[in-house]
């Protein structure tokens, strides 16, 4: 038996079907990798809104949708004639005539939502890094915050308490009696920067009257959260004791803004017009009272 004859063409063509089954296929080149940066940006911060306190007694918080924020806020109703806004650390509070539909109390609102959201964002940023503050330790050596700069705390055994200033030494001497505890301690101290702040006061509003042409009725200090003032029809002003830890220039700031209401009763031209007669530089002054108020050592962590 005779094997068939293979055609030298046939042969080739099987030899060259078998070397490219042998032959290993060819792998895609990689993709080049991308660069590593050479410094990793941080996240960004989570920007909160405060949300006010609701007691057990008062009415439920409101909310309405500002873009993609929700805003929870506290309405309170008067007799005044315009829709009043007012942001604070603890979040909104919309004051509304009496009578007011919440249609147009939410048109308002809505109508100063820039204003509003800007503001809330400040306060949710300021809380924030407050809480990231550690609170003065009420020790013997403690450094407080007074008129911009600060006074050391000597805490010295007593049999009577007493809390006496040294302008000399920069020195608050606090007599500590026989079990006396550091929540006693710091609120006699609160006490000292509260009278401090109603005498120093009491000096800078009958010193800057007479230049704004004004005359007051009354004076009285608040601890509002970050609410440095207020002033009414009848000239009775408000102003926030914690004052009393920023320079007197700041200080002074305040209290011609406020006596400044007494000719002018809004944030207008002609009112910052007034406090320019007094106080040229508001503008230096508002920038570095918002700046030192995140600065400032937690105190008081309860105010």
């Amino acid at each position: 038996m005779t094997s068939p004859k293979i055609d030298a063409n046939q042969l080739e063509l099987f030899a060259q079907e078998l070397v490219a089954t042998l032959k290993p296929s060819p792998v895609p080149a990689a993709k080049p990798a991308p660069p590593v940066p050479l410094f990793k940006a941080p996240p960004a911060p989570t920007r909160t809104l405060p949300i006010p306190p609701v007691g057990p007694n008062d009415p439920p918080l409101r909310r309405i949708q500002l873009g993609s924020h929700t805003v929870h806020y506290v309405l309170r109703r008067s007799a005044r004639r315009s829709h009043g806004f007012m942001v604070c650390d603890e979040g909104l509070f919309v004051t509304s005539p009496n009578r007011a539909p919440l249609d147009d109390i939410e048109r308002a609102i809505r109508a100063k939502q820039r204003w509003i959201l800007t503001k809330l964002f400040e306060r949710g940023e300021r809380r924030a890094q407050r809480a990231e503050r550690a609170p003065v330790e009420w020790v013997d050596g403690a450094q407080l915050p007074y008129l911009g700069n600060d006074i050391t705390l000597r805490l010295e055994p007593a049999a009577r308490s007493h809390c006496v200033y040294d302008a000399d030494t920069r020195t608050l001497h606090l007599g500590v009696t026989p079990g006396l505890e550091t929540w006693q301690i710091r609120e006699r101290v609160k006490l000292w920067f509260q009278d401090e702040a109603k005498r120093l006061f009491g000096e800078r509003l009958d010193l800057y009257a007479p230049r704004v042409g004004v005359t007051y009725h009354s004076f009285a200090i608040s601890s509002a959260g970050t609410r440095w003032g207020s002033c009414t029809v009848a000239g009775n002003i408000r102003l926030n004791w914690k004052l009393v830890h920023y320079p007197l220039a700041l200080l002074d700031y305040v209290v011609v803004h406020e006596l400044a209401h007494l000719r002018e009763m809004n944030h207008s031209p002609a009112f910052w017009a007034v406090v320019g007669e007094v106080f040229p530089d508001y503008d230096g002054a508002k920038a570095a009272l918002k700046k030192r108020s995140v600065e400032m050592p937690v105190l008081f962590p309860d105010e």
